[in-house]
Formats: structure tokens, sequence, C-alpha cells
């Protein structure tokens, strides 16, 4: 399995790799060609970088936990090593790596998951030990994996199948398998938790229809006619923190917001009688006497509003988010830039565009552009270093001030680990953020 690729193709920024947001939308974590840059997004007016690392080059993976200090980032150099960072500290808090490379990482205040091409490690984030290995999972080339952000039960969601839309969902905090959804006919493309982990939204390699399960059931609550025309590839999927909406973004110019409502059925019988009322109760009759996916289509919502990019085919990450107490849609694009659009809660329709901001400024083009200008001042050997070679470099040595690493069975093998000074009061100690487990429940 080859790292991961980085974005090409004409409109995507020099610089930019991989976006995410954290997990209560409060800010942007980009990897970039020079290291990583992490932004708070609570403002619509300005865009605040609020770190940028350096400890390593081309990151294809960065995932902050919540406000905390807590970082994960994962380099295209070393893409089978994970490295934890204390960014206000500037310190390393250990490191991890792995049979083959990573391709997703995903956190909350209980575990820490990351998830290779046919196997899923799950870590106790509060000491980084490694508490249970998924092995001979199926074939996952893309690292497709959702973990619930609620650490009270820490479901985890990924493909139970290569081949078809089947979701393997897990307690990743009792160690122990939940259910399995049959979703769709065709591989997953996307998934998605809700805040609370009670629902669980599902997109096929065709793109075409968005599914919502209720969790730990199962049971499909919602279904969503993204489009007919053609198959698109889904990129993100995002629910709002009430769960009354989720977005979906592709490859496409569209971005689609759906809301979540049950149809009362006795409510638009008690409406006043219209010819659009009857039509409506003739197809609802007649769907009961026609194919399964006839009917299954007449009773698939359309999208409540929806946002029209001026780009089209670049990956980009959506979210929505209560920014400065309205509604608003976040779109990080590939292109370099943070887009921020108003949705309307009460009729939707088109999202209009409010605030665009740079993730890059124009000093960072001009070093790119002197960087490519200057010449190979140092030929490369003969044949070039070889990918097992790269990705076999050895780790920083282990400091007199550190525990002694561990290995564990299924191919997690520890690097530098926890130093003493950090286990003094609590394991992985981040006591300038409240974020940061143990929290207090309400």
């Amino acid at each position: 399995m080859e790292p991961p690729p980085e974005p090409e193709g004409p409109g995507v920024h020099r610089g930019f790799i991989c976006a995410s947001f954290n997990q209560d939308t409060t800010s942007l974590s980009v990897g970039t060609q020079t290291g990583y840059r992490l932004f708070s997004v609570t403002a619509v007016d300005k865009l605040d970088c609020i770190h940028e690392g350096v400890e390593c080059p081309d990151v294809c993976i960065v995932e902050r936990l919540f406000s905390s200090s807590l970082v994960v980032v994962v380099s295209l150099s070393m893409p089978r090593r994970m490295n934890v960072y204390h960014f206000k500290k500037g310190t390393e808090i250990c490191n991890y790596s792995y049979t083959n490379n990573i391709l997703s990482v995903r956190l909350n205040r209980q575990r820490l998951v990351v998830c290779l091409e046919e196997s899923i490690y799950i870590h106790n984030i509060k000491d980084m030990k490694l508490l249970k290995t998924l092995l001979n999972t199926p074939t996952n080339p893309t690292g497709l994996c959702a973990l619930s952000v609620n650490h009270s039960n820490s479901y985890l969601a990924y493909p139970g199948s290569a081949t078809i839309g089947e979701i393997t969902v897990y307690d990743a905090n009792n160690l122990s398998s939940v259910t399995l959804i049959q979703a769709h006919d065709s591989p997953l493309a996307a998934l998605a938790f809700n805040a609370s982990g009670s629902k669980l939204a599902s997109a096929s390699e065709k793109g075409t229809v968005i599914r919502v399960f209720s969790i730990p059931e199962g049971q499909r609550l919602f279904e969503f006619r993204r489009g007919m025309k053609r198959y698109v590839s889904i990129s993100s999927l995002s629910f709002s923190a009430d769960a009354q909406f989720l977005c979906a973004s592709s490859n496409t110019e569209t971005v689609h917001i759906f809301k979540l409502e049950q149809h009362s059925p006795r409510s638009q019988e008690e409406e006043s009688p219209t010819w659009s009322a009857y039509v409506g109760k003739m197809f609802t009759a007649a769907s009961t006497y026609l194919p399964a996916q006839v009917s299954d289509m007449m009773h698939q919502d359309r999208a409540f509003a929806t946002v029209r990019l001026n780009t089209y085919g670049l990956k980009n990450v959506c979210a929505l988010a209560t920014v400065q107490k309205l509604p608003r849609l976040l779109v990080a694009s590939s292109d370099g830039n943070l887009y921020i659009y108003n949705v309307d809660p009460q009729d939707g329709g088109e999202c209009v565009l409010v605030q665009k901001h740079m993730l890059f400024d124009s000093s960072d083009e001009t070093a790119e552009m002197k960087e490519d200008e200057k010449p190979d001042e140092v030929a490369p050997p003969t044949g070039g270093q070889s990918y097992a070679a790269t990705v076999a470099l050895p780790s920083s040595p282990l400091s007199s001030a550190t525990l002694t690493g561990y290995s564990e069975d299924g191919g997690a093998h520890k690097g530098d680990v926890i130093p003493e000074h950090e286990l003094a009061e609590a394991p992985v100690c981040l006591d300038d953020e409240n974020e940061f487990p143990p929290v207090t429940p309400e």
C-alpha cells in the first residue's frame, strides 16, 4: 500500500495535503508540505492561526483533540509512524510505529483509534496503551472509519465488507462488537456519528443515497437522495451539534444539507386538501405496489439547503457549526481556502457565502516558488532510496528520562514513550486545558 497521495489537479493549493475539523468544530487542522497548522474557527470575520508545527514535513494526517494541546500527526515521509505532540509545550508525548501505512486516526477523550488497510488499533488515550487490535478487517484502502466523540460510549464504525456497504459497529470502551448494518449495495465511501453517538450516517461509492441509522440498534431512521443523474465521490459527512442537520460534500460543486425530521402522516391529512396533497397520497398508495427500488426512491427526502462552490473536482471537508450564535456551514477546500456560509434553519434554500479565509498567505507561495527554482545541488543515489528503506528509518533514541517501551501483538511497536514527568500526576497530563481527559460528567 503506497502512502496517501497528495492532492493534485488544477486549483489545488501547492502546499495543501489534508484538513480536518476537531470534535466540536472549534478548530481546523491543516497538513502542509512544511508541517501542519491549527486554526481557531470560532469567529466569522477572522481566522487565527494558533499554532504552526514544523516537527516533520509533508503531514498527511493531523488530528487535534477538542481544544486541548494534544495533536496527532502522520507524515508522508514516515507513513507507518504516528507522533503524538503537546504542541503548546513543543514536546513529543509518544510515538508508535505500525506494520503498514497509517490511513486514518480518530480520537475522543477516552480512545485513540489507528486504521490501517486491513487492521485497526485501539489505544487508551490516557496512557496510550494498546488495548485491542482488530486484525484481518475487510480491505479498507482509504482507512474509512468513524469514532463517536462521546467518550461515554466510544462507538467505532468501519466497513464490514469490501464489496458491499456493510457497516461494523464496535464498542471501543468495552472492546466488543455491537451490531452489523446492511447499509448499501455498493462499498462504503463515508461514515459519521452525531455528537452523542446515537446516530450514524453513511454513503456508498455511488454517492446517490445517504442513510442515517440509530445506534446501537442499527435501525434505519432517514434516507436522503443526493442526486440521480451521476455518481459522485462523497468526501465528508457531518452532523450539526443538535443532530437536526446533516451535510455532505463531494467532488462536485454542490454541498448538500439535509434536515432530519420525521414526517407525520396525521399532520398531512389535517392540512387543507390541495392538488399536490392529493397527488402525494396517490403516490404513497401506489408505492406499495411498485418494485422496492422505486418505492424507496419515492420516500427519500431531498436536500433542505445547498451550497454552490466555485470549484469543481477538488477534495474538501465540510462541517456544520454554530459560530457567533448562528448556524454556519464551514468548507475547508484543497484550493487553500476556508469558506463560511450562513444556513437558514427555517427555510433552507441556497446558503449565502459570508466569508472566505486563506489558509496560506502570499509568503508561502513565494517561498514555494523559490524552492522550485533552486537547482538540484545533490544528485540522488542511483536507483533512489526504496520505499521499504524509507519507512524503516529508526525512531529517535529513547532518553534516560523515559520509561521502557513495549510491543503488543498485532504489529504496533512503541517508540519514544511518555516521559516520567508527564506521568507524575496522571498519564498524558495536559494541565493547560480542561478539555483533556479525564473530564467530570455533567
